[in-house]
């Protein structure tokens, strides 16, 4: 075989892996997208615990191909890039969808949630999300409200004995 065919073998299982090792994944067209923006894009999801990379679309339709996801042939079409996700669901769907609206050249074609193919207006949605230590909070302030009320409640009947001997003991 010659050495070009093998090149694209080890990008296939780079991209294989890169994918089975990720939460979620949202494919992009980035036409029109400037160095500087593209740049700045990078940065951003490198220091969101994501990865941003352009590839080949009839590699990339390989991988998926190979990894038994179906849907995305048609999709792979003209300039793409990948952001792989590897912290938490949200944080590359919601750099690509930021970075979308701000310079109006990125568009969201599809995703890959959890291994499974989910379209365009799906990633757009997961990128609305709030970061999941904003969930956690809003999690722990819903259990925590009813311990402090309860604790309210039973702290009450002592602190009204506590103020009533406090006036006896006050004449």
């Amino acid at each position: 075989m010659s050495a070009n065919i093998e090149a694209k073998k080890l990008v296939v299982e780079e991209i294989k892996d890169k994918v089975s090792k990720s939460k979620s994944v949202t494919f992009v067209d980035y036409k029109g997208l400037t160095v500087a923006e593209d740049t700045a894009m990078r940065r951003e999801f490198k220091n969101n615990g994501a990865e941003y990379k352009v590839y080949k679309n009839t590699l990339l339709s390989l991988a998926l191909n190979e990894l038994g996801i179906k849907g995305a042939e048609n999709l792979l079409q003209g300039t793409t890039a990948v952001a792989f996700s590897y912290d938490d669901e949200v944080s590359g769907a919601k750099i690509a969808c930021e970075s979308a609206t701000k310079t109006k050249k990125l568009a969201v074609k599809f995703g890959l949630l959890n291994g499974n193919f989910v379209e365009g207006k799906e990633i757009e949605e997961l990128a609305k999300l709030p970061s999941k230590e904003v969930l956690i909070a809003k999690l722990l302030g819903t259990l925590n409200g009813p311990a402090s009320a309860l604790a309210r409640v039973l702290n009450a009947p002592t602190q009204g004995l506590a103020i009533a001997l406090n006036a006896i003991a006050s004449k």
